[in-house]
């Protein structure tokens, strides 16, 4: 009884983890020669780690990656892109992010900026670290329906807050005036607190013109929130003849399964 009651108490508490282990202990002849504080340790251990995993699996789920399969370790280095190893190795430390830094990542369709982008998170979740991404054309989207019903500064935090946020499809067409000035609520909440992963077509020697920045001063100031000591990864567009795609090469051309 006394076992029992132990049990539903460790439920309870949603300690299942040393519930489940405890009750296998129980079940375990062996378990009988284990010290007490071994015993104890082992379910503490089960514990700790299924918070753990749990903590993670919510981390990963919440960033609704767009490739939630992307892996760092399964980026193919051959395929022609030029790509550099030893810095995107050390960006999966996550260094950056401790730094407050940047990265933009730039290329042609179908180089591969969405799947390196959604990897890096993978690696910032791993570490516990908040992530969230967001394809910029479904940022506006959220901000406009919040700016009409009165929740902007809520829906703007879901995007600030975070302490990675990867933006995809980063000025794939020109923003609206009062896009812009979204973007710069964006960045000027984030500055210094925080770090973003851009994933772009154009190089951001360009951004400015996207901007409209002879005509709106917010380009400059969106751009000096983001450039500065900015990490700058560029794909290299394959060789059709000799090389294929990244959406080829991690199974995302729907036209190559198909």
């Amino acid at each position: 009884m006394i076992n029992r009651s132990t049990l539903e108490k460790l439920t309870e508490m949603n300690l299942t983890g040393m519930s489940d282990a405890f009750r296998h202990q129980l079940s375990d002849p062996q378990m009988n020669d284990v010290a007490f504080e071994d015993r104890f340790d082992m379910m503490v251990d089960i514990e700790y780690n299924r918070r753990k995993n749990n903590r993670l699996d919510r981390l990963i789920k919440n960033a609704n990656f767009d490739q939630p399969d992307a892996n760092i370790m399964d980026i193919d280095y051959r395929s022609g892109r030029k790509l550099n190893k030893e810095l995107i190795m050390r960006l999966a430390s996550c260094e950056y992010i401790t730094d407050h830094r940047n990265i933009f990542i730039t290329g042609a369709t179908g180089t591969g900026k969405s799947y390196l982008g959604c990897a890096f998170g993978m690696e910032a979740c791993k570490q516990y670290y908040k992530t969230k991404y967001i394809r910029l054309p479904d940022f506006f989207i959220d901000l406009e329906y919040a700016r009409s019903n009165g929740t902007y500064k809520k829906v703007l935090a879901k995007y600030s807050n975070p302490v990675l946020l990867i933006i995809d499809e980063w000025l794939l067409t020109k923003p609206t005036e009062s896009q812009i000035v979204d973007i710069f609520e964006l960045v000027h909440q984030r500055r210094k607190r925080s770090s973003t992963i851009i994933c772009s077509q154009y190089h951001h020697k360009g951004w400015y013109q996207e901007l409209s920045g002879d005509e709106n001063p917010l380009a400059d100031a969106i751009l000096d929130h983001l450039v500065h000591d900015a990490y700058k990864i560029h794909i290299e567009p394959v060789d059709p003849k000799h090389d294929i795609s990244m959406r080829q090469l991690y199974g995302l051309d729907k036209s190559i399964s198909e």
